[in-house]
């Protein structure tokens, strides 16, 4: 089987699975590595990560940061076809919140693990600067 080694021909739909799960397993280490609570306290946690409003602030407020290239990676997430949102997310959120997962696929598919970890840190310091 030939692997696709070039993230940029990956559908957003596909950086967006991929980078759904980098990102929650960031999360979910950072709070079982810094966090001695139980199972239903640790998942309260990690919704302030994943919740896709929380994405969406995430993404506006790293844009700064992002170079022109992820820049665009989150654009193509954001403008693409999406047919339906889980209840109780506002759309546009949604669509945000799939741009910042295509941003993670997208850098995790390059091995760019470095700059995964310096978004994340600055994710955290969004998180617990409220």
């Amino acid at each position: 089987m030939e692997q696709n080694l070039k993230p940029e021909l990956h559908s957003p739909a596909q950086l967006a699975f991929a980078g759904d799960a980098v990102y929650e397993m960031l999360v979910r280490t950072y709070i079982v590595k810094n966090f001695d609570y139980n199972v239903n306290i640790m998942h309260k946690e990690a919704i302030k990560f994943v919740k896709a409003a929380s994405q969406a602030k995430f993404v506006k407020i790293l844009d700064s940061i992002l170079t022109e290239e992820e820049r665009k990676i989150v654009k193509r997430g954001r403008n693409a076809k999406i047919t339906s949102a889980p209840k109780n997310q506002e759309m546009i959120d949604y669509r945000y919140a799939t741009g910042f997962e295509c941003l993670f696929g997208h850098l995790y598919l390059r091995n760019e693990s470095e700059r995964i970890s310096f978004l994340f840190d600055e994710i955290l310091k969004i998180v617990y600067s409220d």
